[in-house]
Formats: C-alpha cells, structure tokens, sequence
C-alpha cells in the first residue's frame, strides 16, 4: 500500500489535487474531516477545549469555529495549545484508517494533512506531496472565495508553515498557481510516475 502525505498552504490549490486522487482510485483521507470529528458534540476533545478555552468557545453544546478561530489565529500560543489537545485525535484515527485501507487491500492512500509540515512530520509516508501557491495569489483567492478580510486572509496565512519549509520536507511539489486543469495534470502525471499498474 502507498502512503502518500499531501499538504499545502490554505488555498494553495491541495483540495484539487486531493479531489484528483480521489478520481484516480486513491482512497483520501481528509485530516480536517478527522479534525471536525474529533471535536464533535460530547467528545473528549471538546470537553478539553472548553477546559483550555472557556465556555465562550461553546454554543449550545457544540464548537463555535469563529469564536476559537479568532482566538487562536491572533495568538501562536493559543494556536499550539489547540493543536496539542486535537491533533493526536486526528492522528490515531487517519492510524485507523490506514489498518481499514491496508484490510481492504487499497493500493494508494492519501492524507490530506493541511498542518502536515507543523504537526505531524513525515509520519512514514511513502511520499510528500505539496501544493505551492504564491501569498498575493492566496490571498486573492480568500477574498474572493471564503470572502475573508485582506487581514484575516494574510493572518491564515501566516499561521501555517511557509512554502519554503513544506519544500524542505516534500519529496514532490506541484505548482498551483494555473488553473484547475494544470493541476489535475501534474496529478496525473504524478500518478503515472508513482503509482505501478495494477
């Protein structure tokens, strides 16, 4: 089974090739999703963040995103502190899902790891795959797509690893700053490369 870890910055284009592989036969696992679940109404991780964060966080029982969002990307503390309480979670349930796709006899898994570079090192995968956008571009896209502020947009940004450090730890780097065409392309190319027919 092939171990791939992609990452990328925040609207760098990595949801696009994730969505590739996907296509290709990949089975993805998406590490935001593991994110969202793990701080699910009445989960251990909730209760650990209302703990660290106060009840200000809580609404009605379930993770007010916006409200943590504007603690934790104003204050790198705050934003370590978070990560400490939910990415070991994340990391033994993407573990769970490997022994499932390993069971299943799947050929390529991806783990789609935003904070792959931050949190999680290489973990053993089998390749590192990012996807590099430039910032003026990123946050373009931000404004027009997530409708962020210019500083919201620049203060995601800045929270996550930069280009040159997710290069550094990347065995392929794919160029997002085309169109969504140019980037399925380089997956496929990718694909051809790394993946031996079945």
């Amino acid at each position: 089974m092939l171990r791939i870890g992609l990452t990328g910055g925040i609207a760098s284009g990595k949801s696009t090739a994730s969505a590739r592989f996907a296509e290709l036969g990949a089975l993805v696992v998406d590490h935001d999703e593991l994110a969202r679940r793990a701080v699910e109404p009445g989960s251990a991780a909730l209760a650990d963040i209302a703990r660290e964060f106060g009840d200000a966080v809580i609404v009605d029982g379930a993770l007010d995103r916006r409200a943590l969002a504007a603690i934790v990307f104003e204050d790198d503390d705050a934003r370590r502190r978070l990560n400490a309480i939910v990415h070991p979670y994340v990391f033994a349930m993407g573990a769970a899902a490997d022994k499932r796709a390993h069971a299943d006899g799947e050929r390529v898994v991806v783990h789609d790891i935003p904070l792959l570079v931050e949190a999680a090192g290489d973990d053993g995968f089998d390749m590192v795959v990012t996807v590099e956008a430039g910032q003026r571009l990123r946050v373009r896209r931000l404004m027009e797509g997530r409708g962020m502020t210019h500083a919201e947009a620049l203060a995601r940004i800045r929270s996550q690893a930069s280009d040159e450090e997710r290069r550094a730890a990347a065995d392929v780097v794919l160029d997002g700053t085309g169109t969504v065409e140019e980037l399925r392309r380089q997956v496929d190319e990718l694909w051809r490369m790394a993946v031996p027919p079945a």
